[in-house]
């Protein structure tokens, strides 16, 4: 997601040519060991708290509460007796592989029963502890600092507030999850609110309005509505806590792709509009059908889009739910050509994590890490999908496809070695040795090896798409993840009974390299090498502002960017007369300037309150440059199987 530590997916920053767009690291701040999680687990499991019913959670914000960043939180129920009440905050959220403890954004506890206060204490960090005696309707408050931009956090403006079911909703501790809620958001009278929880009440038919009211592919926001108050339902905690909300004022408008609704929330209000919106509908008229079509189903009535533009940012970044994601992303991600596999990658989620699963993800837990050796197929495979749904929905032609797999293939060969299973239990600890995110690309990988070779073991006749079908249909659909087993099971008997023991052992357990050598011929590819010579980087790292100018917070020694006097604390505005902040920045930059070593390369600078030209000179550097090209020795067989993943199809 990227690259954040979820499936935020990028692969390179943007403007990596010369500028090194640096996220903010909020997991280095959120780290949590995990002999303290095995404490926080064991004495949760102590704990069972007495049965409540009638759950309403009431979020009130508006214009005051976003100058302040705080969000006013309650929840009501009923008990039927004295028995304490047990209640506690998430550790984390589902697509984001680590520990936050929501519970320290939590302020101005406090608990009342029958309208009168009532005692209660905390049993550890996350967990409150609450005496009803004898009080039958409780009322639990708090405020929320929504100061995190992040994908899982909640983060507040003067006229907007993301938040995450995971930051705010309490759940009774030993009770499961299994219990339904309402959810009442008060707001200004002329705001909306986004989400993909169901709406109830007057709210339903308000929501059915804001979803067809707007022309699709307009950047126009829909009618307002009166009601300062938005009800919804959710038939189980992990519902309620899947479908993140937008409210304020955002820009919301609406199409029907694949039979579905489709809705695009964007803030602030005009980030994504005209030529751009019109792209961003066109991008997911585009990538949808196909992956409704690997599975036969779209599993929602309705998925929204919801996405923070924000110069603060550095880079893009997305988080999954089963009928919407959330995505932050800087300005100049806006209209980049890795934005459409964004969204692919993350609707494709709501199938491939969100419902088809590993067991060790079965059901959630929300108090402590859940780690699972199946990260590859969950984020590795979904990114395969997500590069397939746009050569098969035409949003980038074949060359573009193999560039993508090209590129991952440099990546992986690029980085420390490193065990798919092993990469995918240590993303919670985030390895700092380069193999922390390499589950998407060497798991994408993995896919496209699969892929081709349950089609050459079955002369074309099955693909993966088989695979992810069947597991979808027989262990999401009987309510439960799939097993090791069942997953090597389902794929041999799609390559007509094939062991994959060998290849599991060497490729996924252990570190060898893919020999793409043997099996991209089978797909009438063939690996090419170049040695390329271009424009060294400049040698920053760098975070964007709001005036399109990047802040350097790093030069390399020695580097293009040092010898020219480059400054910590400097905003680069433009290198060579190409602004910094033009998306196609690399490309003008490489064509500017290749051959010209030792040219003159103006570097234009704000210091302080001056504006500075700096004298750099080009220099070149040597990469070396893998490419996937078509095999014209390949047989008709391997032509059929390119042609069948490119496709989607198989032959009969």
């Amino acid at each position: 997601m990227p690259f954040s530590p979820r499936a935020q997916l990028a692969r390179a920053p943007l403007c990596a040519l010369l500028v090194v767009a640096t996220a903010p690291m909020a997991a280095a701040q959120r780290s949590a060991t995990r002999s303290t999680e095995a404490r926080a687990a064991e004495a949760q499991s102590a704990l069972v708290s007495a049965p409540v019913s009638d759950i309403i959670y009431d979020v009130a914000f508006d214009p005051a509460a976003g100058a302040a960043r705080r969000v006013k939180v309650s929840m009501s129920f009923a008990t039927p007796g004295a028995a304490p009440v047990i209640l506690s905050l998430p550790a984390w959220t589902p697509g984001a592989y680590e520990i936050s403890y929501f519970s320290k954004w939590v302020s101005a506890f406090a608990v009342t029963g029958d309208g009168k206060p009532l005692a209660w204490d905390k049993t550890d960090h996350d967990t409150w502890r609450i005496r009803p005696e004898g009080a039958k309707a409780i009322n639990v408050s708090f405020t929320y600092t929504a100061d995190s931009l992040d994908n899982a956090m909640a983060w507040a403006r003067r006229d907007f507030l993301l938040f995450n079911g995971t930051n705010l909703f309490l759940y009774p501790e030993g009770r499961g999850f299994d219990f339904g809620a309402a959810v009442r958001v008060h707001t200004a009278p002329d705001w909306l609110v986004a989400t993909g929880m169901a709406p109830a009440g007057p709210a339903a038919s308000q929501a059915d309005r804001l979803v067809r009211a707007a022309a699709p592919k307009s950047a126009a926001p829909p009618p307002r509505v009166s009601s300062s108050t938005f009800s919804y339902s959710a038939s189980s905690y992990h519902d309620l806590v899947d479908m993140p909300f937008f409210v304020g004022r955002f820009d919301l408008d609406s199409a029907r792709i694949a039979d579905r609704w489709v809705r695009f929330a964007s803030y602030p209000a005009g980030s994504v509009s005209g030529a751009q919106r019109k792209e961003v509908w066109d991008q997911l008229a585009k990538v949808i059908p196909p992956q409704v079509a690997v599975f036969g189903e779209a599993p929602w009535t309705t998925y929204t889009v919801m996405q923070i533009v924000d110069s603060s940012y550095g880079g893009a970044s997305g988080l999954e739910h089963a009928n919407s994601h959330v995505d932050v992303v800087s300005p100049y991600a806006i209209g980049d050509p890795f934005m459409p596999s964004l969204y692919a990658h993350e609707i494709f989620h709501s199938w491939n994590v969100k419902r088809l699963r590993p067991a060790e993800l079965w059901p959630y837990q929300y108090a402590a890490e859940q780690p699972t050796p199946w990260l590859w197929v969950s984020e590795g495979i979904t990114d395969y999908y997500a590069d397939l749904a746009q050569i098969r929905g035409g949003v980038v032609d074949s060359a573009a496809f193999l560039a993508l797999t090209a590129d991952k293939i440099q990546e992986v060969a690029s980085a420390p070695p490193v065990a798919l299973e092993d990469a995918s239990l240590s993303t919670w600890a985030h390895p700092t040795d380069g193999t922390a995110t390499l589950y998407y690309p060497k798991g994408s990988l993995a896919g496209l090896l699969l892929d081709i070779s349950i089609r050459d073991a079955s002369d074309n006749r099955r693909s993966l798409d088989d695979v992810m079908r069947g597991l979808y249909r027989d262990t999401y659909k009987a309510g439960r993840g799939f097993t090791p087993d069942e997953w090597w099971r389902a794929v041999s008997a799609a390559a007509g009974g094939k062991s994959f023991t060998d290849f599991n052992a060497r490729y996924v357990d252990g570190r060898d390299p893919y020999p793409w050598t043997t099996m991209l011929p089978l797909a009438g590819l063939r690996l090419a090498a170049d040695t390329i010579r271009e424009p060294a980087e400049l040698g920053i790292s760098a975070v964007p502002d709001d005036k399109g100018a990047y802040l350097v917070t790093a030069t390399q020694p020695g580097s293009v960017a040092e010898s020219a006097g480059v400054r910590t604390g400097d905003f680069m505005i433009s290198i060579g007369d190409i602004a910094v902040a033009d998306p196609q920045f690399g490309e003008k930059f490489r064509t500017r300037f290749s051959g010209k070593e030792g040219s003159a390369l103006p570097i234009r600078v704000r210091r302080g309150g001056e504006l500075l030209t700096l004298n750099g000179q080009v220099r070149m550097r040597e990469r070396y440059q893998t490419r996937i090209v078509p095999d014209a020795s390949g047989g008709s067989k391997a032509l059929r199987i390119r042609a069948g993943i490119l496709r989607g199809a198989v032959d009969k």
